[in-house]
């Protein structure tokens, strides 16, 4: 799940917690928003720790030969 996928969550669960007044007998709608808002924090989290790690500049390794090396 990519990064706008996780924001979509956490909207649609905003909305479903905060801005609908549906009552359900079987599922309790407000929890079901809470749980997809901590779902889409969560998917944030980890996407910002994945492409962090992506983001590392290793330096090069290569050894560098000058011109006096050369000539020996």
């Amino acid at each position: 799940m990519g990064l706008g996928g996780c924001i979509i969550l956490i909207g649609a669960g905003a909305i479903l917690a905060f801005a609908t007044d549906w009552h359900m007998d079987t599922v309790n709608v407000d929890l079901v928003g809470w749980i997809m808002m901590i779902v889409g924090i969560i998917g944030v989290c980890v996407y910002a720790s994945v492409m962090r790690r992506r983001r590392m500049v290793v330096p090069p390794t290569t050894t560098v030969v000058s011109d006096d090396e050369r000539r020996l």
